[in-house]
This record gives C-alpha cells, structure tokens and sequence, in this order.
C-alpha cells in the first residue's frame, strides 16, 4: 500500500503541485508588472489641443501653461482660467473653443488626461531638473513638433539612470550639465 502511494504522489501531486507552482509565479508576474512602459500612449484629450500650433508655431514656453515646472516637483496642467486668457478673445467661435468657455463660465477644471506619468513608488522633481538646464524635450521629446503630444520615453529606473549616470553624453538638448545623484533615495523616499 505505501508503494501506490508514493507511485501515486510522484505521479500526480508533485506533477500538479510543479504546475500550480508555475501558474502562480507566471501569473503573478503579470499581474504586478506595469501593464505598459508609456511609450506611444497618446489619450484622447476632452477638448484637442495642439502644442504643434501653440509651442511650436506661436512659440508659447512650455512654463505659461505647466506654471510650478520652474518651482514644485509638478509641471501642473493647464487650468482653464489659463486657455482663457488668450481665448476669451482668440478664436472664440471654434467649436472646441466653446465647450472651453462652457467650463471656464461653470467653474469647472477641464478633465485633461495625464499623458507623462512617473510610477508613484518614485520621487521625481520638475524643479530640480529645470534648474539645471535640461529641457523639457529631453525626457518628453518634441513636443512643440506633436499635434497630439504622446509619451516618447519611458519613466522606468532604467532610463533614469542611464541619464544620471551618462549625461551629458546623452542629452542632446543639454549644453554642461553634470550627472545626476544615482543612489536609491534620490527617487524612492
């Protein structure tokens, strides 16, 4: 009776046991990994907005509309008060631009959709990088030449370091920057 016992647990339990064991850490692997490195995400926006037109052709600086990028952690997104201060006056028949004036007349914020996203287990500082020179374009890309603005990078450990560590190597819209901090709590805290 022992035999068949053990015959019958190195042919099945242990077998089954393997299996779960395997099912659990693949689908374990799955489930807790980011579902995307951000790269291409492009949202639908609720009113479209053009930062080829608005930074690239008009030429506004990306700190007009993202105020606090120069003194907070956040390059905030737009407010409504800001789009109205040139289209209380600009523009103001584009059907786009009247569902705007309909937020701005409710007092309602426009619900944009984050499109650049650090995961929220790191610490990352706008103001320390504007600060020391580096451009906006060097981890969003070229923005004032996107219709729709996309992630083009993405915010993993990985490219952080490599930047830290390697600058000015490779940002290219950089002129004497010195590397960054590359020690664990410079970003997780």
């Amino acid at each position: 009776m022992k035999k068949s016992l053990l015959d019958y647990t190195l042919k099945f339990r242990i077998p089954v046991l393997i299996f779960v064991m395997l099912l659990t850490a693949v689908a374990t692997y799955f489930i807790s990994r980011p579902e995307r490195d951000g790269v291409g995400y492009a949202p639908v926006q609720p009113i479209p907005f053009s930062h080829k037109l608005h930074a690239g052709q008009m030429g506004i600086d990306c700190k007009y509309c993202h105020t606090g990028v120069d003194q907070s952690r956040f390059a905030n997104i737009p407010s409504v008060s800001t789009c109205m201060n040139c289209h209380s006056v600009a523009k103001k028949s584009s059907p786009e631009i009247v569902k705007l004036t309909e937020y701005h007349e409710k007092n309602e914020a426009l619900p944009w959709k984050a499109v650049h996203k650090v995961p929220e287990y790191a610490y990352f500082s706008h103001v320390a990088h504007v600060s020391k020179g580096i451009e906006c374009a060097s981890c969003h890309g070229d923005v004032q030449n996107m219709e729709v603005v996309k992630q083009v990078n993405a915010f993993t450990m990985s490219n952080c370091l490599n930047c830290h560590r390697n600058a000015p190597s490779i940002l290219t819209y950089v002129k004497d920057i010195q590397k960054g901090p590359d020690n664990c709590n410079t970003c997780h805290r």
